[in-house]
């Protein structure tokens, strides 16, 4: 995955759990793909934990800038990297296309503004969780839609 994505920093596969899903508190004990609940920890040098964040399910994420604002509080000295080669892409069979992607970011977000709005009244918690993934369904779409401008690749 780091070389196909050309990221820039370690990634942890933990196919036993034991690794960081069970000492990190994040197993989802009631998916019976035995796979973790989708988290985010940012650790220090000294491997202490700085930040967290933990998603109920896998429609739960969060806001990159907030991810961006817990490294940059943690002062890490600045470094520097080449832009990544972009390769070959191979689309799925079940990819869909920017259109199509956009299309499915429209739907996500009015249900969810519908259901932020047929269950205003029972609890404020469903509101704020409505209002949330509407946020990420508009932040998804922006990206779509500068991918689509033509000078942006």
């Amino acid at each position: 995955m780091i070389e196909k994505l050309s990221l820039p920093f370690p990634y942890l596969s933990d196919p036993d759990r034991s690794q960081a899903i069970t000492p990190f508190g994040v197993a989802d004990e009631e998916d019976e793909r035995n796979i973790s609940r989708p988290a985010l920890v940012v650790l220090t040098t000294e491997a202490k934990e700085a930040f967290r964040f933990e998603s109920r399910d896998f429609a739960d994420r969060m806001p990159e800038e907030d991810v961006l604002a817990a490294a940059q509080a943690l002062s890490f000295p600045t470094t520097t990297q080449e832009p990544p080669e972009i390769g070959p892409a191979e689309a799925g069979p079940r990819t869909l296309n920017l259109r199509e992607l956009k299309v499915y970011f429209r739907g996500a977000r009015f249900a969810a503004q519908a259901m932020g709005l047929r269950h205003a009244h029972y609890a404020d918690e469903i509101k704020v969780d409505s209002k949330t993934y509407v946020a990420e369904m508009d932040r998804y779409t922006a990206a779509i839609e500068w991918l689509e401008r033509p000078n942006s690749k």
